[in-house]
């Protein structure tokens, strides 16, 4: 008489996992129904780096956030952006996007705009790194919204600083 064994799918990926067989998945894989999702980041401003508030460039640092519904308009407040190191901001005022519509959430102090697509960190430290990064962005309730790991050799061929997601 023959035994069977048979692995649930979970089992036989924790198993593989074990003994080394398995690649971690990379964190832009991951894949959220999310209207709101990350279009582009600016992560090494023109020019020679300077986190000075008066003087500085943090402004030309930049993450698009774009609605991609249809037909649903998404307000911001209580989203999250977070980098790899932990630095973290949060929409703490309202801020409606459109259908199709986008911000600009740049570093640097300055008036948050609706009508200018623009909201300022109040923060003049730089949070994206120039040579590798990765990009959290949740929900109020603290699920994820989208997520996109970068570096600078391998997603910013023409070497502009400014990386393109969801087009």
């Amino acid at each position: 008489m023959r035994i069977r064994h048979t692995l649930t799918a979970a089992a036989t990926t924790a198993a593989l996992a074990a003994l080394g067989l398995v690649a971690a998945v990379p964190a832009q894989a991951a894949e959220y129904s999310s209207a709101l999702k990350i279009k582009g980041v600016r992560y090494d401003a023109p020019g020679r780096d300077s986190n000075k508030c008066s003087g500085g460039n943090t402004k030309a640092e930049y993450l698009t956030i774009k609605n991609y519904s249809k037909k649903a308009t998404v307000n911001l407040k209580g989203y999250k952006v977070r980098d790899a190191a932990g630095n973290t901001f949060t929409f703490k005022n309202s801020h409606t996007l459109q259908p199709g519509d986008y911000i600009h959430l740049r570093g640097g102090r300055g008036t948050d705009s609706d009508a200018g697509n623009v909201v300022y960190r109040q923060n003049c430290n730089f949070i994206w790194n120039n040579d590798k990064d990765t990009i959290y962005f949740y929900k109020p309730g603290g699920s994820g919204a989208d997520v996109h790991a970068y570096t600078k050799k391998a997603n910013d061929r023409d070497g502009n600083g400014y990386i393109t997601y969801h087009g």
